[in-house]
């Protein structure tokens, strides 16, 4: 088994980052999504993880200019779960969103996913909402 290379604003495409999405949330291959411009545009930062040349992990780091910045669309791919690649992705990211000044790290996540994010990741809970749009 090799051992992922984690790469802080890691190059990626299109492509193989929609492949990847695919798989990790349930649904077809969206070739029209532009991750890399709405990253570029949008985020604090985001974490690869790859195998070789093959992108085995993402994580990308959303904020608000200052001190919150938010956990989204972790992904790993399926035959490389439960090694260790989400949990580094998630704790490269952490570093990172520290090193930029930020204060707090959000994240929300599916019941199934509580273990990991407070057990693996080190989140806390803590009162929250939200309204679907």
């Amino acid at each position: 088994m090799a051992k992922a290379n984690l790469e802080w604003r890691g190059d990626f495409d299109n492509h193989e980052l929609n492949r990847l999405h695919a798989e990790a949330f349930g649904h077809p291959v969206l070739d029209a999504e532009d991750w890399a411009g709405r990253v570029r545009s949008h985020s604090l930062g985001w974490v690869t993880a790859r195998e070789g040349q093959d992108l085995v992990g993402f994580v990308n780091v959303v904020w608000d200019g200052s001190v919150h910045a938010f956990i989204l669309d972790t992904m790993v791919k399926e035959a490389k779960k439960r090694q260790g690649i989400g949990t580094g992705l998630v704790k490269e990211a952490t570093k990172h969103a520290r090193a930029a000044g930020c204060e707090w790290l959000h994240v929300d996540f599916e019941d199934k996913l509580h273990s990991f994010y407070y057990s693996a990741c080190g989140f806390q809970s803590t009162p929250g909402g939200v309204i679907k749009l």
